[in-house]
């Protein structure tokens, strides 16, 4: 049980409050996970945090980051919190339950990174985007929302209730090949963005087509060879495109 939890990443992107952040690390440590990572989080709550109780130790040695693609390019299963509220979301949801369930599966090969928005505003569109799904915790329409502490306690004990160790295998009884580091699949998005700028089929700097063909290469749920064979076409689109553009340039 301890060994696959070393493989989850719990991620607290722009966290506000020193004491959000301390029940956090509380839960973390109450339940055994010691893999915290912090986006942007508010540098003066974060010093703060520090002197929590019970979890002083596990908010030392957390790892800062300044992007959410930093932050997770290790994990092959990166999953994003939300209440939804009015939001139009743009990924699948997953209930508490079923959410776990997939977490679990892939927490005995790979490393998962669970993602927490700021306490304000959530994850943006832009830190969803490198989501793969997103999961819900059943509260009531009325009050959808949950403090930032007890979201993370609910979701890990979810994790840790009733898990079995048996690794994953496929119903030929071989074990499923690895799926794509978030990096992997990060290397292949803007790939794939730079071969549709230069074929004039995107604008550049256009966010919203880079988050939904984020969002994309997420759905094709790609293992380490397919993203790389993927990755190979896209060169070789991108040194064509560039060929026949120097070819015009010189006629």
């Amino acid at each position: 049980m301890t060994g696959d939890l070393d493989n989850l990443r719990v991620v607290l992107v722009a966290t506000r409050n020193p004491l959000n952040i301390g029940a956090a690390a509380r839960a973390m440590s109450n339940f055994g996970v010691r893999r915290l990572r912090v986006v942007n989080p508010y540098e003066k709550a974060f010093r703060e945090a520090r002197s929590a109780v019970g979890a002083a130790g596990l908010l030392t040695k957390a790892e800062q980051y300044d992007s959410v693609a930093e932050a997770v390019a290790d994990c092959r299963l990166v999953v994003g919190t939300t209440a939804v509220g009015r939001r139009d979301l743009q990924h699948r949801l997953r209930g508490l339950v079923d959410g776990g369930r997939q977490i679990k599966r892939q927490l005995r090969s790979a490393p998962v990174a669970l993602l927490f928005g700021s306490e304000r505003y959530g994850l943006s569109n832009e830190e969803l985007s490198h989501c793969h799904w997103l999961m819900r915790i059943p509260t009531r329409e009325e009050h959808g929302s949950m403090n930032l502490g007890q979201a993370v306690a609910v979701c890990l004990y979810e994790l840790v209730r009733g898990r079995k160790t048996a690794p994953a295998k496929t119903a030929s009884g071989k074990k499923e090949k690895t799926s794509a580091a978030s990096r992997e699949l990060e290397r292949l998005t803007q790939a794939m963005l730079q071969v549709l700028h230069d074929s004039g089929y995107v604008k550049p700097r256009a966010v919203a087509a880079e988050e939904k063909l984020r969002r994309l290469v997420r759905r094709m749920e790609l293992n380490s060879n397919d993203a790389e064979v993927w990755l190979g076409m896209l060169r070789q689109i991108a040194w064509k495109v560039g060929a026949n553009d120097k070819k015009k340039d010189n006629e």
